[in-house]
């Protein structure tokens, strides 16, 4: 590789922009020359050893730039990124440019042997991957200070110098993906593999979850019917709904586990090797000596941090949590109240009334949830957290208990303080409707409208200008650049946990959840894709190997419904008659099946393999072949000893 790195050129006249980067209009000359520069440099100086080439837009302003990489470079890269691909005997292998023609469909004339989701995430590795030399600052901003080591691209985003680097879309293979994924309505799955090829894997997984999850509602959402239409106050009949509920959970969560690595193995990042994580872009503190890399980077007190994260975050979290139960108390007064007028009137008005509590309830939860995510967002990074995974982690944790308890307190609150069944089925149906319809709203038809009234806007004002050759591009970054950024998939997937927890932990009381979360499973499909493909710019590729703490956090939920299912039959006035002399029995056998429901989950989870066997055989065959490889390494060295 080291010697193929010489014969690189960064002049290739078939230049095709892959990457765009946007710098801070008035940025000065000299600090755009050097960074100009450290990106076409060979890396042998330091450089990425890219292609770039400017944007002039009708203003004649210079601060877009495309960013390319000859085929040569691409395949160099994805070797240093260290991609999987298929070979020719079709088993999986990271790729290694001396061995480039084992792998299948591989040719020197084939420039689509790597995706062009792939290529933008080789790029963006290397951009952020180039580091400062000898320099003490950004050349013309003495204020954005440097040191040997430090990312150039983190530091001139902190600085405000970099506005942004975005990937561009490919509008006729986006075409031809709009077409097949949501483009008609059809029964069917969805398009994975292509959807992978063209986000990434992050993304494809997260619709295979959503697709996958819809699947599994559906046999809860046909039994639950029934249940629904003919057996309302029989709580005995709810046992074996809530027996089955609870073993599905456990199921269907392991189940995926297994159609995860058979995803992530055919898309080759279950081999892929995991990095060494850089400090995150927010990140700041002295000057020090990393004890791991021997690099000099910014040290943080791990005091100062455990003291802000206990003297500032958590009570400040107690806090919200405290207001969001007192925002309870004042839903439950207003139920009250439309009860009292209900009981006045007797009437079709009054009996409307009786729902609207909820709604409003609802709505105010929604509105909770989004403040406080802005707020948990601040102080996670004001936490400073040195690594991405540590951030992402505390502010997951954070979010998750403030969601948890501001979307089911009031239904817990129902259920085990006021024992009002009929208002727990209520106020379960009203929460879970309304936040389902507010969040299609919020997260899809809102920015689609938006979106599209701006690019009218854009189309109008470039049809008047003049045009020239690059009007094409000009107009294809123009648009994309004012375009909403993805950030990721938290949201989607609090929104299913959300949903999960609704479906699960009180489903002996409305069966009917599970039919709703099933229709709008259906819509939310069709509406993210809509905003993946036509709201927001396209995101880089992220390779993952599976759904990460999400999945930890859907098996506590699964976990804590055993619990909470088992006191509700418990309470029903069917099992309360079976025990009428002691209520300590009563308690002791509700114990007792819960116990018995939660070690069949766990052995059911043990038993259940997270990986086919095929799989297995698979991934056991390539460490094998890797440790003969790495023996045959040895005794070749010992020899020329």
């Amino acid at each position: 590789v080291v010697e193929s790195w010489s014969f690189l050129d960064t002049v290739e006249s078939n230049f095709r922009p892959l990457v765009v980067i946007e710098l801070a209009k008035g940025t000065k000359e000299e600090t755009i020359e050097w960074f100009t520069k450290r990106i076409v440099d060979k890396k042998a100086n330091g450089g990425a050893q890219l292609l770039i080439k400017p944007l002039v837009m009708e203003n004649g302003v210079e601060n877009i730039y495309l960013v390319g990489a000859s085929h040569l470079r691409l395949l160099l890269g994805a070797e240093t990124v260290g991609l999987v691909k298929e070979c020719s005997d079709n088993s999986m292998r990271t790729f290694t440019y001396s061995s480039r023609k084992t792998f299948k469909d591989f040719a020197d004339d084939n420039h689509n042997f790597l995706t062009m989701a792939e290529c933008q995430y080789i790029i963006k590795h290397e951009l952020e991957n180039l580091r400062a030399k000898n320099e003490k600052m950004i050349p013309g901003y003495p204020q954005a200070k440097l040191y040997p080591g430090k990312s150039i691209v983190r530091r001139l985003l902190t600085s405000g110098i970099l506005v942004q680097i975005f990937p561009l879309h490919d509008r006729e293979e986006l075409k031809k993906l709009r077409h097949s994924w949501y483009g008609r309505v059809k029964v069917g799955y969805q398009p994975l593999d292509d959807i992978r090829c063209y986000f990434g894997e992050t993304i494809a997984l997260y619709f295979g979850f959503l697709e996958y999850f819809t699947f599994a509602l559906i046999p809860m959402a046909v039994i639950g019917i029934p249940y629904y239409v003919f057996a309302w106050e029989d709580y005995d009949k709810y046992v074996m709904f809530a027996t089955f509920n609870l073993l599905w959970s456990t199921v269907i969560l392991e189940v995926w586990k297994r159609i995860c690595a058979v995803l992530t193995y055919r898309w080759g990042t279950l081999l892929m090797k995991r990095q060494f994580e850089e400090p995150r872009p927010g990140f700041h503190g002295v000057l020090g000596i990393n004890p791991v890399t021997g690099r000099e980077e910014p040290v943080y007190s791990s005091l100062k941090r455990q003291l802000r994260i206990y003297l500032v975050s958590l009570p400040f979290v107690c806090l919200c949590l405290y207001f969001s139960l007192y925002v309870m108390m004042i839903y439950f007064d207003l139920e009250q109240w439309a009860l009292d007028y209900h009981k006045e009137n007797e009437s079709n008005f009054s009996s409307l009334m009786l729902y609207v509590p909820s709604i409003i309830y609802a709505v105010v939860i929604e509105i909770m949830n989004r403040i406080y995510r802005y707020a948990a967002e601040f102080l996670t990074s004001w936490e400073n957290h040195r690594l991405e995974s540590s951030y992402q982690n505390h502010l997951i944790l954070k979010v998750l208990v403030f969601n948890f308890l501001n979307c089911f307190a009031s239904l817990f609150y129902i259920a085990f303080v006021l024992f009002d069944m009929k208002l727990l089925r209520q106020s379960l149906a009203t929460l879970l409707i309304t936040s389902q319809i507010l969040n299609q709203f919020a997260e899809s038809l809102l920015p689609y409208w938006l979106q599209k009234r701006y690019n009218r806007r854009m189309k109008k004002r470039l049809c008047s200008q003049k045009t020239d050759r690059d009007l094409s591009i000009a107009e294809q970054v123009n648009m994309e650049k004012e375009m909403g950024t993805y950030l990721g998939t938290f949201d989607d997937y609090l929104e299913l946990f959300l949903q999960f927890g609704y479906v699960s932990l009180f489903s002996c009381v409305y069966p009917l959840a599970a039919v709703f979360a099933v229709l709008n499973n259906i819509t939310e499909i069709y509406s993210d894709a809509l905003k993946m493909c036509r709201v927001y710019k396209r995101p880089f590729a992220e390779p993952t190997a599976n759904i990460g703490v999400w999945q930890l956090a859907f098996e506590t939920m699964s976990v804590i419904s055993v619990v909470t299912n088992c006191i509700l039959i418990g309470m029903s006035p069917q099992v309360d008659a079976l025990f009428p002399d002691s209520k300590m029995d009563l308690v002791l056998t509700v114990a007792l099946v819960e116990h018995l429901l939660l070690a069949i989950k766990f052995i059911m989870a043990f038993v259940i393999p997270d990986k086919p066997r095929d799989i297995q055989m698979k991934l056991a065959k390539l460490e094998f072949e890797s440790l003969e490889a790495l023996k045959q390494q040895v005794r070749a060295f010992q020899m020329q000893l």
